[in-house]
């Protein structure tokens, strides 16, 4: 076999062939020599903290209903279970659009994208706000709208930072930017608690996220930048393939799909706990003959989960970053410790909420605070193992299944098994014992979740490498099932499941 390139477009150029037989430019193939991104530092950390500041955004408004929950459901009149579909349609619209911008976001103006997206489900936060009590239906759709929003925003922001940063720096960055989910989250449930709370109805607490959104929309569309794909690591060049190609060589990347259903025991256990952990802590303290408010459980929650979100963030991505020097394996390893460690505190958490509510306050905070390590460094591994012309659609893909299989289902899952369990009961001791043992579940999913993540690190560094070879490396690897004798076999996104040798 010879090692002559195809030119099949006459510009001298070089391109290989996948190994489902595709035309890729090289994206060492530079004819201009560079391979930055155009934008200088101080605009690449402004549009990071537009990013930020939307993402934070984003998770404020999916968790201030969570804070009001039981206002919610005394005013519409419904029961644990709709009260837990409220978050599962928002999140089975949310995953479903996902691939659908995912697939834009590979191939269109990223920018353009997020504005009208971040638009869309501030117009629809807004409007579930206004809804009669008799019209729960009409509620429930506007939720499920919110989530086709926040799906263009998700699927885009990460693969923006990608080729904005590279290494240790987007790491720091990627860091920066999933604070917001713990941050975000937590905010919701004191920012929405202590709306309703002043203005004497938890209506105005979906109120305060579309103001903040149309402000981000403007900072979307006027200062922030969207660099080339791929830009900073050289491989703007890179083509984008057919989607189903994108789907295929994405299903045969062992790590990304290891990790996808490890993120997605994680969305799970977090979907889980951030809806109902209010609600169950409240009746905890009935249960004990004290008297609390849903305000003031909302409030401690919500700053439980603020700092441990920051915390979990930091040592996850500041352990696999120190871990990395020496061990490559280390980022699925990070998020397996963390996934395995959080469930003994958790379930003790909940054991002893019906004794003390302090001691269920520390533990669930260090549950909170392991289980928040995987959130950057899940992102670091997708952006690594997959090739800039493929992110946004595994983002997407990511986002799909984590939520097809975990935080869309658990709140409808843990309100219905707890309403099982309940047999019709309404006694104080009855919500809480049926809520109690229905949230155990998420002790069994928080180790599948960790045993997911040991599986990843065995591929991991080979996942890794075939990715580098295609972004840096225009090497002539031999691809034995679509070689001839005149054409040379590179890839787009070399599988390690693919028989291939370097050719020297």
């Amino acid at each position: 076999m010879n090692s002559n390139h195809v030119d099949n477009n006459g510009d001298g150029a070089k391109r290989y062939l996948d190994g489902l037989g595709n035309h890729v430019m090289c994206p060492e193939d530079n004819r201009a020599g560079v391979n930055r991104t155009g934008i200088t530092r101080f605009r690449a950390h402004l549009t990071v903290s537009i990013l930020c500041l939307v993402n934070l955004l984003n998770y404020m408004d999916r968790f201030t209903v969570a804070g009001v929950l039981p206002d919610v459901m005394t005013y519409y009149g419904i029961e644990n279970s709709e009260g837990g579909l409220l978050q599962t349609v928002f999140v089975c619209s949310y995953m479903v659009f996902a691939p659908i911008f995912g697939y834009l976001g590979d191939r269109y103006s990223r920018k353009a994208i997020m504005a009208v997206g971040v638009l869309f489900w501030s117009v629809t936060t807004l409007t579930g706000s206004f809804v009669p009590a008799s019209h729960f239906s009409v509620f429930l759709l506007c939720r499920g709208l919110v989530g086709i929003g926040e799906a263009s925003y998700s699927t885009i922001a990460p693969t923006i930072i990608a080729d904005l940063f590279l290494a240790s720096d987007r790491t720091t960055m990627l860091t920066v930017f999933y604070f917001a989910i713990p941050v975000g989250s937590g905010l919701g449930y004191i920012v929405g608690s202590s709306v309703a709370t002043l203005m004497g109805s938890w209506h105005w607490a979906l109120r305060v996220t579309p103001v903040m959104g149309a402000v981000c929309v403007v900072l979307v569309l006027l200062v922030m930048k969207d660099p080339p794909r791929g830009a900073s690591e050289g491989g703007e060049k890179l083509k984008p393939t057919d989607w189903i190609v994108d789907i295929i060589e994405l299903l045969r990347n062992r790590s990304f799909m290891w990790s996808t259903i490890g993120v997605t025991c994680v969305a799970f256990v977090a979907g889980a706990l951030s809806w109902w952990g209010p609600t169950f802590l409240l009746n905890s303290i009935y249960v004990q003959g004290m008297t609390g408010t849903l305000a003031g459980v909302s409030l401690v929650f919500g700053v439980i989960t603020v700092i441990a979100g920051i915390l979990g963030v930091a040592s996850g991505s500041g352990s696999s970053t120190y871990l990395k020097k020496k061990y490559p394996r280390a980022d699925p390893l990070v998020c397996a410790f963390g996934m395995i460690c959080s469930m003994p505190f958790l379930f003790v958490g909940a054991v002893l909420s019906k004794y003390n509510t302090v001691s269920a306050y520390v533990l669930i905070f260090f549950g909170e605070t392991l289980l928040c390590f995987t959130w950057a460094v899940v992102a670091d591994i997708l952006l690594y193992v997959v090739i800039p012309t493929r992110r946004a659609t595994a983002a997407a893909f990511q986002i799909l299944v984590s939520h097809a299989l975990g935080d869309a289902g658990s709140p409808y899952i843990i309100g219905a098994v707890s309403d099982a369990i309940a047999l019709g009961r309404t006694s104080v001791l009855a919500k809480y014992h049926s809520l109690e043992y229905a949230l155990f579940i998420t002790c069994f999913v928080n180790v599948i979740g960790g045993f997911c993540f040991l599986v990843t690190a065995w591929y991991i560094v080979e996942d890794k490498a075939a990715a580098d070879k295609v972004i840096k490396g225009c090497r002539h690897i031999e691809a034995t099932n679509v070689v001839s004798d005149d054409v040379v076999a590179d890839v787009s996104d070399v599988s390690p499941n693919e028989d291939t040798r370097l050719l020297t």
